[in-house]
């Protein structure tokens, strides 16, 4: 887990991502605890500790997508969250300047689920249980955190794979505990199946589009990413927040959904 933290002993509203690539972004925004959680085991326990000490968590990152309008790249911001758990609706205010940031972004239900939904049937059995947009693996954790502490939540994501894209076996590796790629076991991945590497390059460039995205509309959403009673003018020196320290995914599709 890598987690930033403000230097102001205010409380601050903590982003939960997975990926190495979406926490190096969050952190470009002032006002904002990152925690970037690569093991799915650990989720729960390291977004409750977080919880205790923010006035507000952001689900951050990239999602797949289960209308077949969406398209990479493409921003979503969570009306409410569906999981197994219920039904959790997001801060109204906060997601209303959120989309107010972002006039592009689509507003609609997400799913919460404990692992990928990596192929497009997959995807739309879980559209038409849920009747939700978009898919990702933390958003639910996020909203029960958010519940048990009766601190405000919303989710905002960027979509990565469409939902008629599959995602090939070596997307699916589980990730390093920082939310690097663990290279050997992709390349161990694609050796014992060498004929995923076409559908894997159409995930990496759907990914690219997707980190191009988050990057962009990061810098819309102003300090706090979004959240008003945060401390707007509280200055991060935040590792990755300048250009030159931003990293880029090098192998995103190592944990897409």
């Amino acid at each position: 887990m890598t987690v930033s933290i403000s230097a102001s002993a205010e409380p601050s509203v903590t982003a939960v991502t997975s990926l190495a690539f979406e926490a190096n972004v969050a952190r470009r925004s002032s006002g904002v605890a990152v925690l970037c959680n690569g093991r799915r085991e650990e989720l729960r326990e390291k977004v409750a500790l977080a919880a205790e000490r923010a006035c507000g968590l952001i689900s951050f990152g990239v999602a797949g997508g289960l209308d077949e309008r969406l398209r990479p790249g493409d921003w979503i911001i969570g009306a409410a969250v569906v999981a197994d758990s219920g039904h959790h609706a997001t801060d109204a205010g906060w997601a209303r300047r959120l989309c107010e940031a972002l006039p592009r972004a689509i507003c609609g239900d997400v799913s919460g689920v404990d692992t990928p939904i990596a192929s497009p049937p997959g995807k739309l059995a879980l559209r038409r249980r849920h009747g939700t947009i978009a898919v990702d693996n933390e958003s639910h954790v996020v909203a029960e955190a958010a519940a048990r502490r009766r601190i405000p939540f919303v989710v905002a994501r960027v979509v990565l794979d469409p939902a008629r894209r599959a995602l090939p076996p070596a997307a699916l590796e589980p990730l390093n505990a920082n939310g690097t790629a663990d290279l050997a076991a992709v390349i161990r991945s694609i050796i014992r199946a060498p004929r995923q590497l076409p559908g894997l390059g159409l995930v990496t460039l759907d990914a690219f589009r997707a980190w191009s995205a988050l990057r962009l509309g990061c810098a819309c959403l102003g300090p706090a990413l979004g959240f008003a009673h945060a401390a707007a003018g509280d200055e991060i020196a935040a590792a990755g927040a300048s250009e030159e320290n931003d990293v880029e995914p090098a192998a995103p599709w190592a944990a897409a959904v």
